[in-house]
Formats: C-alpha cells, structure tokens, sequence
C-alpha cells in the first residue's frame, strides 16, 4: 500500500493575539492579509474559513455582496496559491443563538442560524470547497429541564436537512465536543455525530471532523475516535492539537503534553489511509498566551515539525517484533519497544 504524503492547513483563528476569558490580549492584532501570507511562507497549503473570516459583517450584508466579496477572495487564494479546505458557520456570536442555534427554542433564531448556514454554503461553493464544518457550539444546554433533548434532535435533523438540499455537492463534517461553552452538548461525540446522520435525508453527505483536544475532554483517545470513523469512511478534516487532561479546551501544540498520544494518532491516520482522498492536516492550535509577536508562528511550525517527524516514527517502527511481542502477550517489552522508539533508542 502506498503510503500517504500530506498537505497542511491552518485557519485564521490560529494566530491569536492571547486573550482569554480571564484576560486581555497580550499581543497586537495582525490583519487577515498579513496571516494568509504566513501560509506558504511556512509549508501549508490551504486555510480554514468561517463564513465571517472569508466576507466580515457577514450578517450586515445582502447575498449579493457576500458573493461579490468571496469570488474577489477566490481571486487572491488562486492568486496566491492556496485552497479553501473548508468553511464553518460562526453560530455562536450572535445575539441570536444566545441559547442555542439550530437547538434554540425560539423558531425565529432557529431559522436564522439555518439562514446563516445557507449563505456559508454559497461561499464554500465559491470558494472552491464542497466541506462545511459544523462545530454545534450551543447545540446543547445549561439546564436540563430548559430544553426538550428529543425535540431538539428533530431540529437538529431539520437544519441538517435544509443544509443538504440546498447544495447537493456539500458535505457536512459535524465537528463534535462535549462540553464548553454548554454545560452539556447534545452531540459530543464522534458516535453520536455518526448517528444522527443516519436520521437525515442523504446519510453519506454527513461526516466529522476529530480534534484531539476534544476527544480528549470527552475521557477518549483520539486515535481510537480516527480508527472509529475512518472505519465507517467518514474522517473528512481533522484539527491536531494537545490537551492536557480534562480542562479547558487548550488547543496545546501537537504533541505538546502527550507525545505517545501523539504518535499514536499519526499511526492511525498511517494504517487507514488519511491524505489518499485530498484530505489535509489541519493544526487548530493557540499560540501560548506569553509569547511575544516575534514568535507568533512558532506553534504552527513546531506542530508541523513534529507531526512529520512523528510520521517517520510510525513508518520506522519496528512493527515484525511489535507484533511478536503482542503474540507472547509480553506487554511489558512492547511499551518499552514504543518507548525506546520514540527516545530514539
């Protein structure tokens, strides 16, 4: 089997300028333009968009002038090189999914969070991309006796459903997390992400999209949520990142806090195949809040550097004794085998 080669991609977000909620920034702010040109400056290949970073003030404008504005950025990525890998709609900004999106009890703001997700569609189309990513931040809720979980799965199925029929090319990635900002999601995993598909009028246009961090949040290995969805062909975008243990969503560097964790990731992207079918290698990481503007890309090249070196250890690996060892039942050498290897022993 021919083994994958890989193209890298970053959004805008992943040049952050250090605020948290318990601070303010501590770095300027650096204007769109100047982040698309760190992209091919530093070995990636495409960018991530919201619907609001490719047309800003997306709420305040007519459909026409959304489109004028993303075929004039069509025009500056070819220009430039680069490929749209997706574009996500923001529903979590607005004053109108304050309590929920597509998940809301107000039919009014369910209707414009499926509006909004429509206008997202016209601007992948334009941008060249046929991948939305719905990372259903406030599809969920604070108090369990505020929302009626199974009604909300129907309306979950209707926004789903409009998004299908209004672009028959679009595939959806449901980018699943399970907590934060909700107290609890109503989708927080891979599994039930997968599920709810097959409640909807074209099951094979919905997929996901893993993040580590979130698999880690949800007390799972994210290598074990690749293998899972990769089994059913359903891995369309995935953001590496680290997490360290069950906090905040941390967006660490990849291999920051875990590199096993880490290593294992890129094996199981190895064994199934990720890359094969134009999939990229995304990075959603944050740069540490205490790092100054001269090594604001640092994260994003360190990331990089260490997902392919990481891909030499997975090909390296002495797979013939690992599985002789895995036949004596011997665990104990085998995790010495994994770490030797990754101490380069």
């Amino acid at each position: 089997m021919k083994l994958p080669s890989y193209r890298f991609c970053f959004g805008p977000w992943n040049i952050s300028e250090g605020q948290d909620p318990y601070g303010p920034p501590t770095r300027p702010p650096q204007s769109f333009d100047w982040k698309l040109a760190q992209l091919k400056a530093h070995g990636f290949d495409a960018m991530m968009f919201h619907d609001d970073d490719a047309v800003p003030d997306i709420d305040s404008k007519p459909g026409a002038q959304i489109r004028k504005e993303a075929h004039a950025l069509k025009k500056r990525l070819d220009n430039e090189g680069i490929a749209a890998e997706m574009v996500a709609p923001r529903l979590w900004f607005s004053p109108m999914t304050v309590d929920g999106a597509y998940t809301s009890n107000s039919k009014k703001c369910r209707q414009y969070a499926i509006d909004r997700s429509k206008r997202c569609l016209d601007i992948a189309r334009i941008l060249g991309t046929d991948l939305i990513v719905l990372w259903l931040a406030r599809e969920g809720s604070y108090l369990r006796e505020s929302k009626n979980a199974r009604r909300c799965m129907d309306y979950l199925v209707e926004a789903l459903d409009a998004m299908l029929a209004h672009d028959k090319r679009a595939r959806l990635a449901i980018e699943p997390k399970p907590n934060e900002p909700m107290d609890h999601a109503y989708i927080p995993t891979i599994g039930h992400a997968l599920a709810i598909a097959q409640l909807t009028a074209a099951p094979k246009r919905i997929g996901c999209l893993i993040e580590s961090a979130h698999a880690i949040l949800a007390g799972l290995d994210p290598a074990d949520e690749i293998d899972f969805a990769m089994s059913f062909g359903k891995l369309w975008s995935l953001h590496l990142n680290d997490q360290n243990g069950l906090k905040f969503d941390q967006d660490k560097p990849f291999g920051s806090a875990n590199l096993r964790v880490a290593f294992n990731q890129v094996r199981a992207l190895e064994r199934n195949g990720y890359g094969r079918n134009g999939e990229y290698i995304c990075f959603d990481v944050h740069p540490f809040r205490p790092t100054k503007p001269e090594h604001w890309l640092a994260h994003l090249d360190n990331s990089r550097r260490t997902f392919l070196k990481l891909v030499q250890k997975v090909r390296t690996f002495n797979d013939a004794k690992a599985n002789a060892l895995i036949a004596a039942r011997n665990y104990a050498a085998l995790d010495q085998l994994v770490i030797d290897h990754l101490l380069g022993r």
